[in-house]
């Protein structure tokens, strides 16, 4: 039986946000005493090569719709503690078989998946170390991958009698190609990013680990600044919830862009424009959205907790 979980309240600080300590919240930059636009999420088990585990999970689904709120959130950088990015799933905890009848299950890393995707803040990953497993598919729902270029990436469910997850069949086919994906699922091998396999998964490749962050941070602070939390969003969501032909496209986006039209946001891009001076963004994500949002059909999947805004008490 399916219900909705509680509505979550926002914090005046999310790094005082309490979580297994499997997953570390941090403003950008560290220590900011209110909420700044770009928050860092790290993966926080650098002994144990940030391999994936059930608590992260709670901590994801307890996070991610807070920032899908919170106006004062912009972009979140996701990124891991130590040298590599994600394991994938913990082996020494082990692929123990559930109870739950099969329709019931919802992986966790699918979980994870839907909380980033659902999210109407974007997030870019910040991987300075190697990835394989869920340490991938947690990061396809991102809207930026910048990788470190002597880490080692790979689907490998195939080489750990396992199958994809994470939403990954939805979205890796999609983002690398039909072809691509199915050679780096087929085989379960791990490349370095720059493999002609992964096609343009990966936006930017960094010589050094030690900058594959400040990198994630210097391209989420160019978007907080200057990109209309309201056009980002919908942008994405053009693309992700495209109804499937050129034509379909048309008669969606007129719809959506005849009502952006004379917004405060659309009137403040082109004013900003012109007085040569960065953009300042106020509309609410909340606030008179188009009309046809949301134009597709919302899938409850039972695991879809939602944040109420509480900045008044902020």
């Amino acid at each position: 039986m399916m219900f909705d979980p509680p509505p979550v309240e926002l914090p005046s600080s999310y790094e005082t946000v309490a979580t297994t300590g499997q997953i570390k919240v941090s403003h950008y930059p560290a220590g900011a005493s209110s909420v700044t636009p770009v928050i860092i999420v790290t993966l926080n088990r650098p002994t144990k090569s940030n391999a994936f585990t059930s608590q992260m999970v709670h901590d994801f689904e307890k996070l991610y719709p807070m920032f899908d709120v919170d106006e004062r959130v912009k972009v979140i950088v996701l990124t891991g503690a130590g040298r590599t990015f994600c394991a994938g799933a913990d082996l020494e905890l082990g692929f123990s078989s559930t109870q739950e009848r099969p329709a019931e299950h919802r992986d966790g890393g699918g979980r994870v998946a839907l909380a980033i995707h659902r999210c109407r803040k974007p997030t870019i990953a910040a991987m300075q170390g190697s990835a394989v497993g869920v340490g991938m598919t947690m990061t396809l729902p991102a809207i930026i991958r910048v990788a470190y270029e002597k880490g080692k990436y790979g689907f490998v469910f195939g080489r750990r009698g396992i199958v994809m997850e994470s939403c990954s069949s939805y979205f890796l086919p999609r983002l690398v190609g039909f072809s691509n994906a199915s050679y780096l699922v087929s085989t379960g091998a791990v490349f370095p990013p720059s493999s002609k396999h992964f096609g343009d998964l990966f936006n930017e490749i960094i010589a050094e680990s030690s900058q594959v962050l400040p990198r994630a941070l210097e391209i989420a602070s160019e978007i907080a600044e200057n990109v209309s939390p309201i056009s980002q969003y919908l942008n994405r969501a053009l693309m992700w919830r495209n109804p499937g032909t050129p034509e379909e496209a048309h008669l969606l986006e007129s719809a959506v862009i005849c009502q952006i039209f004379g917004t405060a946001d659309q009137n403040e891009g082109v004013s900003s424009f012109f007085e040569k001076r960065k953009p300042t963004f106020s509309a609410d994500l909340d606030d008179n959205p188009p009309s046809n949002v949301p134009w597709w059909t919302e899938v409850d999947t039972g695991r879809n907790p939602k944040a109420k805004k509480q900045l008044s008490k902020l």
